[in-house]
């Protein structure tokens, strides 16, 4: 049965001081998981013998395929771009879901890293496969176990400690009276 408009469960409204918070943790921890991130993989990629041109257009070629390795330093720039709004959106999703389960900042250790093996796994078997990257997804062991330690270690946890400071300087959601929220509380 549908559920009238004004009932059941709502999204808290929160202060402006709280929105600047959950701004401030889904930014520096999706930037520095972000840089964190693409420094290992370029780190693994130079020794792999993979200039960093090479390694941004492949970032890129989820979105222009294999046009994207003829696309010199532009189509790079595009797949840094991309790198560090996939990492955003990620620490979005975090910093939203830790704001809902508590539990998630209260030990930013496990389940930064949980959400960093979370994120590995989503990028390998959803992303990758629908998006345009032209090569299969593959899981050899040394760059497989590398990626998946840096997506746990400076990816998952750096966010979720962005996201432990927003809580600890907003313990509580800091909610404005709506309308909506209003009605919830006669009830």
């Amino acid at each position: 049965m549908p559920v009238p408009p004004g009932q059941g469960m709502t999204t808290p409204d929160l202060t402006p001081r709280a929105q600047r918070l959950v701004w401030w943790a889904l930014l520096i921890g999706g930037l520095v998981g972000g840089v964190l991130d693409i420094v290992f993989a370029i780190s693994f990629a130079a020794y792999s013998g993979i200039p960093v041109l090479r390694l941004l257009q492949s970032v890129a070629s989820g979105l222009l395929g294999k046009d994207a390795y003829s696309g010199g330093w532009p189509s790079a720039a595009l797949g840094l771009f991309l790198h560090f709004a996939m990492a955003i959106a990620f620490a979005g999703a975090f910093v939203l879901a830790s704001r809902r389960f508590r539990l998630l900042v209260q030990r930013p250790f496990l389940f930064g890293g949980l959400f960093g093996v979370a994120v590995f796994l989503f990028m390998r078997l959803v992303v990758l496969p629908w998006s345009a990257f032209p090569h299969p997804v593959s899981f050899r062991p040394l760059a497989t176990t590398l990626d998946l330690l840096s997506h746990i270690f400076l990816f998952g946890i750096p966010i979720a400690l962005a996201a432990r400071e927003v809580s600890r300087r907003s313990p509580a959601v800091e909610l404005r009276a709506s309308p909506s929220a209003a009605a919830d509380a006669k009830r």
